[in-house]
């Protein structure tokens, strides 16, 4: 006997995604207005829940395609899989299994700031324990061994990328769909992304993005993420760590760590043997 095809992972084409998904199951959870301009939808279908992430206009359209392209290469256990792509009359549509958690920071079109805010999802990832820090630092960082082994560098990393799950203490990252393969020359006058986090060069048209830029963009995760506040003046860790940060970060590239793999190793020999957060 043929197995049913399944509603969410068989199908290759539907016509409306509100519709379809509304007739293969619940749609639990909406996320609109997006910077990205993209449409993301939590849905209860076959007995488990997913995250489907939909695009109509072209640019929003070239970032799920490039994102399926990263995770045809690219699988670790801190990366949220993509498991199938989807097109549709507007445009196209990309599903993943639904991971529990919460995105350190979710801008909208209509929202910025609120990091700083008590209750947000990055003010209380900044309270805990040095060594759970640390231990999400850590996947963010094997991660990214990940994407340099496949011959990709980050493009749009940051926080709204992070997503934590504070119970069972366990960071994932999410919505790398500007990830693509490296090295580059950039065409236009400005990458996508948050300029808290992106290095000189994403912002001169003909320069090369290579794996430095990623660098870059890691040495500013580990010093914002392992910061008490926005201001940078709340450092809670080592003067080696920053250290290391203050190299990944250098204007020039040439100065900073020339792989992810040198950076990881300069960042845990400055770490040392703290313990870290058992694994989830």
């Amino acid at each position: 006997m043929e197995p049913h095809p399944h509603p969410l992972l068989d199908v290759a084409h539907v016509a409306g995604l509100d519709t379809y998904l509304a007739d293969i199951g619940t749609v639990f959870r909406t996320f609109a207005g997006q910077d990205s301009g993209c449409v993301s939808y939590g849905v209860l279908s076959a007995g488990q829940r997913w995250f489907v992430k939909s695009a109509s206009k072209p640019p929003a359209v070239a970032s799920l395609r490039r994102a399926v392209s990263l995770h045809q290469h690219v699988a670790h256990p801190a990366v949220t899989p993509l498991l199938h792509s989807i097109t549709t009359d507007d445009g196209q549509a990309v599903v993943h299994p639904w991971v529990e958690g919460e995105v350190l920071y979710h801008p909208t079109t209509s929202h910025r700031g609120g990091r700083a805010d008590p209750g947000s999802p990055m003010a209380r990832f900044r309270t805990l324990p040095l060594p759970e820090i640390h231990a999400a630092l850590d996947s963010i960082l094997d991660a990214h061994l990940a994407v340099e082994a496949a011959g990709f560098v980050a493009v749009d990393l940051y926080d709204g990328c992070m997503l934590y799950d504070f119970d069972e203490r366990r960071m994932r990252l999410c919505d790398l769909d500007e990830y693509r393969p490296g090295p580059f020359t950039l065409h236009a006058g400005r990458l996508p992304g948050s300029r808290r986090y992106m290095a000189p060069e994403e912002f001169v048209r003909g320069s090369v993005i290579d794996i430095r830029t990623t660098v870059f963009n890691l040495g500013r995760t580990l010093r914002l993420l392992l910061d008490a506040g926005d201001e940078e003046i709340q450092w809670r860790g080592t003067p080696g760590q920053l250290a290391v940060t203050r190299q990944a970060t250098e204007s020039d590239p040439r100065n900073r760590h020339p792989s992810v793999r040198a950076l990881a190793e300069a960042w845990r020999t400055a770490t040392g043997p703290t313990p870290r957060a058992p694994a989830r």
